[in-house]
């Protein structure tokens, strides 16, 4: 009888076991890596083709990430001649009440110092400095509380989601003595997904390059030469001479808070893919967040991407698109016209799925009206997978490239347009006929 029960109540444990089992197995497809973070993700830094991500649509603290967003309007202010690299900034009391706290990341600025904009933007970009981020906050648009709409703004137009900045540093509110910006809240903090976190790195590479001449630097000496003098050790610590020092490592930017934990997006190249990496609140394997877990992490991912995944040409220049070589021309000379991609079309993929990608046109319009030019635009093609997981891009418009027409078509003479239209209703008469004879039988 005992084994008789014991035979019956197996069979229910054995089914549970296999339903416990089975989420097990699909996270080990989704996460080859088992990272032990929050959120992470892994792009492509020329096109935005994601080649990881980990629970990347979760909005998180961002911590000093924020940084890059500030660094972004920096160079766009600079760009459009609204500040400049030498203008000199008088410390407010803001500041120079923030700069004093020396727990937090800063460098310590003079209550009736001047300093120029290129040694704060240095102090911000290699040791996060968080007095030094709100003196720029305060140069371009007067105040930080400004400057926080500004972010939000930009944040907006860069096609960013789930993103709320506060203030210009990433420090949690409550670390600004009273002095947060007065449109947010006493103890908020940035968030954004580890995909908006990427997006905004994508947008700062693509827009402004020049950000990694600074952001690479391991180490440099603010106000070297004089009694102010502050050794300025770059956070991330994968840089060249540093303790994770990782091959082709060249920036961007930590961040570390009590809400955000150990946090890093950076970047790195290898031959000729770059790729951008986020991690989120990273841990090691008892749960303990530390900056070593942070670079383990990304570590890791960047071995996956740069061992696993390269660079391959799916369509060649030149290449027309099968059963898109031509596109119907409506009164004009020629009743079609040859079409193809205006250039060849390039993705980072893993080494061995060449084959699963295949080109899909889509029109702008099915059929053109002469008079057509040669080289107008006319639709996209865009790689799709025929078989297994495509993570996409981080953003839409930055996947496919324009197809174009490959020669010209001009208008018919109204001549013939007329004896085209004659043409075209005895057509149509002639198959109204038949489908109404069809219709007796």
């Amino acid at each position: 009888m005992k084994k008789w029960m014991a035979q019956w109540l197996l069979i229910p444990m054995l089914l549970i076991s296999g339903i416990v089992g089975i989420p097990q197995a699909a996270q080990a497809e989704t996460d080859p890596l088992n990272l032990t973070v929050d959120a992470a993700i892994m792009i492509d830094a020329e096109t935005g083709k994601i080649l990881y991500s980990k629970n990347a649509e979760q909005p998180l603290a961002i911590a000093s990430m924020t940084k890059m967003m500030t660094e972004y309007l920096l160079f766009e202010a600079i760009e459009e001649g609204r500040i400049t690299w030498d203008q000199q900034y008088s410390v407010t009391d803001y500041t120079y009440r923030l700069s004093q706290n020396r727990a937090l990341s800063n460098v310590p600025l003079r209550q009736d110092g001047t300093y120029s904009i290129r040694e704060l933007y240095e102090a911000m970009a290699i040791y996060s400095a968080n007095a030094a981020t709100v003196a720029i906050a305060e140069t371009i648009a007067g105040t930080e509380d400004n400057f926080v709409t500004l972010m939000n703004e930009k944040a907006e137009e860069l096609g960013l989601e789930g993103y709320n900045f506060v203030n210009s540093s990433g420090l949690n509110n409550e670390d600004l003595m009273g002095m947060h910006p007065a449109s947010t809240g006493a103890s908020d903090e940035n968030v954004m997904p580890a995909k908006a976190v990427a997006t905004l790195s994508f947008a700062l590479l693509r827009d402004y390059p020049e950000v990694l001449e600074v952001a690479s630097i391991p180490r440099k000496t603010f106000r070297e030469g004089t009694d102010d003098a502050t050794d300025m050790p770059n956070w991330n610590f994968m840089l060249p001479g540093l303790v994770y020092e990782y091959e082709g490592v060249d920036g961007l930017k930590t961040g570390t808070t009590e809400l955000a934990g150990h946090s890093f997006a950076s970047t790195a190249t290898r031959g000729d893919m770059r790729l951008i990496t986020v991690v989120m609140k990273a841990v090691d394997a008892q749960g303990v967040g530390s900056y070593k877990a942070r670079f383990d992490a990304t570590r890791a991912l960047l071995d996956y991407g740069f061992a696993q995944f390269t660079k391959q040409e799916i369509v060649a220049p030149g290449q027309t698109i099968e059963g898109a070589e031509t596109l119907a021309v409506d009164k004009g000379k020629e009743d079609e016209v040859a079409i193809a991609p205006k250039e060849g079309i390039s993705m980072v993929i893993k080494s061995n799925e060449k084959d699963l990608y295949t080109p899909v046109f889509t029109p702008t319009e099915e059929m053109l009206e002469a008079e057509v030019e040669s080289g107008q635009v006319v639709g996209k093609v865009k790689l799709e997978k025929t078989e297994g997981e495509d993570l996409g891009y981080i953003l839409d418009k930055e996947a496919g490239v324009d197809v174009v027409t490959t020669a010209a078509v001009e208008r018919a003479s109204w001549i013939s347009l007329v004896f085209q239209g004659i043409g075209a209703f005895f057509t149509g008469l002639w198959g109204n006929v038949t489908e109404f004879v069809g219709g007796l039988f």
